[in-house]
C-alpha cells in the first residue's frame, strides 16, 4: 500500500507534472511522457521552457506565480487557451483540431511549514468534449439542408463586420442572390429535387469563397454572402464568378439532370449605412437583376446609377 499513491499518478488518464520555483521539472508522469514523446529522464531537472518555450508567456507565468506566491490555484480553460502543451490529437477529431484540446490547471504544493516551493500542473485531454461543443454550436448557427449559416448568425455577424468597418475604415460588401425560377423546380420535379438544387448551389458557392467570407441561407432559395475587406468592384466580380459557377452546375435528381441559374445584387457599406440598409440595397440590385432578364449581376452604389454586369458568353460545362 505504501507505493499506491505514486502508482495512481502513473496510471491515471491525466497529465501530471511538478515544477519547482525556477520552473524546473521535478515530476513527469507516464501520461505526459506518452503524449510528449519525452521520457521523464529526458526532462526531469530541466527547465520546462527548454522544451516548451511558448509556455514562457505572460498568461502561463501569471497563473503559475499566483499559485507559487499566493497559494491560489489557476485554471487555463480550453475555451480560452485551447491547449498549453502542443500534443498530437489522439484518435480522430474530424480534422477540426490540429492539436489536442486541453483543460489545464496549476495549484500550490505546501510544505509542512506552510511554505510553497513546488507547483502541481494537471493536463486533461478534452478534445472530444470540445468537438461535441463545436457541433452543438454549429447546429445553432447552420442551416441543416445547405450547410450555410442561418439567418440568426447573419444578424450578429453582419453587425460585427459593420462595427469593424467603422473602427478600421476597411471595405465591406454583401451579395444577395436568388435561384431563378425555383418554384418551377419544385412544381415540376418535387421538393426533394428542390432540396438537392439548394444543397448543390450552396456547395458550389461555398467552394468559391474565402475562409473570411460568410455564406448565409437568407430564406427559401435566397442566399447572402458577407465579404469583409472587399470593395464593390471586387465583390461584383466574385458575384459574376458565382453566376458562372452555378450556370455550369449539373444536378442529378430522380434520374434527370437539372440546370439552374442565379440572379445577384451587390452593395458596399457606405458611411451612413446600417446593416439593414446595406442588405436592402443589395436586395434592390437582386430585384433589378431579376427584372432585367435574370442570370445576371447588378451592383448598387449609394449615390451612382446601378452598375449592370451582363452575363458573360456561355461556357461549356466542365
Amino acid at each position: 500500500m505504501q507505493g499506491l499513491p505514486g502508482e495512481i499518478l502513473e496510471i491515471i488518464d491525466l497529465g501530471i507534472l511538478v515544477l519547482d520555483e525556477e520552473f524546473r521539472v521535478c515530476y513527469w508522469n507516464r501520461w505526459m511522457a506518452l503524449h510528449s514523446g519525452l521520457a521523464k529522464e529526458e526532462i526531469t531537472g530541466k527547465s520546462l521552457f527548454e522544451h516548451y518555450p511558448d509556455l514562457d508567456s505572460p498568461e502561463f507565468l501569471r497563473g503559475a506565480r499566483m499559485s507559487l506566491n499566493f497559494g491560489s490555484p489557476a485554471v487555463f480553460p480550453q475555451s480560452l487557451h485551447h491547449y498549453l502543451f502542443p500534443f498530437k490529437v489522439v484518435g480522430s477529431a474530424n480534422g477540426l483540431f490540429d492539436l489536442m484540446q486541453q483543460q489545464c490547471a496549476c495549484a500550490p504544493l505546501h510544505q509542512p511549514d506552510g511554505s510553497i516551493r513546488h507547483l502541481l500542473v494537471t493536463v486533461q485531454d478534452v478534445t472530444e468534449r470540445a468537438l461535441t461543443q463545436h457541433r452543438l454550436r454549429e447546429l445553432n448557427i447552420r442551416d441543416q439542408l445547405t450547410g450555410a449559416f442561418n439567418r440568426r448568425y447573419l444578424d450578429n455577424r453582419l453587425s460585427d463586420e459593420c462595427k469593424r468597418h467603422t473602427r478600421h475604415g476597411r471595405s465591406l460588401s454583401v451579395i444577395m442572390l436568388d435561384i431563378d425560377f425555383f418554384k418551377k423546380v419544385n412544381d415540376s420535379h418535387g421538393h426533394d429535387a428542390g432540396d438537392r438544387v439548394l444543397a448543390a448551389v450552396a456547395g458550389r458557392l461555398s467552394d468559391s469563397i474565402r475562409k473570411t467570407d460568410c455564406l448565409v441561407r437568407y430564406g427559401g432559395e435566397e442566399f447572402c454572402c458577407i465579404l469583409p475587406e472587399t470593395p464593390l468592384e471586387n465583390a461584383s466580380l466574385l458575384a459574376d464568378r458565382f453566376r458562372v459557377a452555378v450556370e455550369q452546375l449539373v444536378i442529378a435528381t430522380g434520374g434527370k439532370e437539372l440546370k439552374v441559374t442565379i440572379s445577384l445584387g451587390v452593395a458596399q457599406l457606405g458611411g451612413e449605412d446600417t446593416p439593414l440598409s446595406l442588405l436592402k440595397r443589395a436586395d434592390e440590385g437582386l430585384y433589378q437583376a431579376k427584372q432585367t432578364g435574370r442570370n445576371r449581376v447588378v451592383a448598387r452604389e449609394k449615390t451612382l446609377s446601378p452598375i449592370d454586369l451582363p452575363p458573360s458568353p456561355p461556357q461549356p460545362s466542365p
